[in-house]
């Protein structure tokens, strides 16, 4: 360890003299592995155990909205709503250009109360409305989420350490944290004041960790909203 920088971390030529005698507000969000703002965009440093929990819960969340694990399916044209083939390919079947188009079979809302959080209905009050938008939309929606999530699996070390956001990732990061978010919240019912329900559970609750997890969320996103701002 360095003394007077994050511990495990160590300080970086550049960084201000307030963090690295290891006092004041920066070095306290680095702690909980906030971001604070860069010219370029955003930065924030996370150690191994944050990196490996998030990195797990991006994976799922882009795994069950993409239908593929985020390691596979990087080839151009093979995300959900993408075609895939050879530049040149001309389109054969009905299937083909719907493909194309972004156009997705599916109409209904998923089953799944996690995918209807991610990916809910345009008109509650209008079926065949929300059916028709879905039908053009969902595939390019889904494409995006998975992107998004890529986004953070590459910019993020298995290992942990520094991140470096330019403004183009920090958005992407924004997104993938609102979907892991939306995804904990649904599984966890967070229909209350988080800490209110965390301050209602036992210690040995399985649920307490996942809470927790959920509130540091919530406190890396906000960091970052704030670090752009």
């Amino acid at each position: 360890m360095t003394s007077g920088g994050v511990p495990g971390g160590g300080t970086e030529p550049g960084e201000d003299s307030e963090r690295s005698e290891g006092t004041g507000p920066g070095y306290l969000v680095e702690l909980m592995g906030g971001f604070r703002g860069t010219r370029e965009g955003a930065t924030a440093r996370f150690g191994a155990a944050q990196a490996a929990i998030l990195r797990e819960l991006v994976g799922e969340v882009s795994e069950l909205i993409g239908g593929v694990a985020p390691d596979q399916g990087d080839r151009p044209g093979s995300g959900p709503g993408e075609r895939g083939g050879q530049p040149g390919d001309a389109p054969g079947e009905p299937e083909d250009l719907e493909a194309l188009m972004g156009l997705t079979e599916n109409a209904e809302l998923p089953d799944d109360p996690v995918l209807a959080r991610l990916l809910p209905d345009a008109y509650r009050d209008d079926p065949e409305a929300s059916a028709e938008f879905r039908r053009y939309t969902e595939g390019g929606l889904r494409s995006e989420k998975v992107a998004a999530a890529r986004t953070v699996l590459a910019t993020l070390p298995p290992s942990g350490g520094r991140v470096r956001l330019s403004g183009p990732d920090a958005q992407a990061w924004l997104r993938a944290l609102n979907d892991v978010r939306l995804a904990l919240g649904t599984r966890l019912d967070v229909t209350e004041d988080p800490d209110d329900q965390a301050a209602g559970l036992e210690p040995d609750d399985p649920r307490a960790a996942a809470l927790a997890v959920y509130q540091w969320l919530g406190i890396l996103q906000e960091s970052l909203i704030q670090a752009l701002s």
